[in-house]
């Protein structure tokens, strides 16, 4: 039996509304894999996360400093210098990121088919919702594994 929605069903003091893992920070959960290995300066961080903008990065960084996951050190001396590093909340947080990497490496095709599926009825122009039907899920496929393979995408 279903149960009926009602508007104080979620509480905005809820702990999953403290995720660092905000509908608009895509980048949270590639910065902390990033600094599972120590200190990084922000230069560092911008080779793998190249197609992030400076200023897109630097909000993700300080998005993540003030849920206490991430801590900035600035170094004085010849040059200024800013590293980032895990906290304990932050290193605490691998575990469950590397099961959602494993879900989604998991699943990676599945997920690439449902988009493909998806974009093809609204393209269209029909009801996009309606499109990742069984049969529209499996006339993906091919085309979509013919893409990973192409592309050497692992997933991840």
């Amino acid at each position: 039996m279903r149960r009926e929605l009602t508007a104080d069903m979620v509480d905005e003091v809820c702990p999953s509304g403290l995720s660092p893992f905000r509908v608009g920070d895509k980048w949270a959960g590639l910065v902390l894999k990033l600094l599972e290995d120590g200190p990084r300066r922000f230069g560092e961080l911008r080779v793998p996360l190249h197609r992030v903008s400076l200023k897109v990065l630097t909000a993700s960084l300080r998005a993540l400093e003030r849920d206490g996951l991430v801590s900035r050190t600035e170094h004085t001396g010849q040059g200024r210098r800013v590293e980032y590093d895990l906290t304990p909340l932050g290193r605490s947080l691998l575990g469950p990121l590397a099961v959602v990497c494993a879900w989604a490496e998991e699943h990676w095709e599945e997920l690439l088919d449902a988009r493909e599926s998806y974009d093809r009825a609204a393209a269209r122009g029909g009801e996009a919702s309606t499109a990742a039907t069984p049969a529209a899920t499996a006339a993906a496929s091919a085309p979509a594994a013919s893409r990973v393979a192409a592309s050497g995408a692992s997933g991840a």
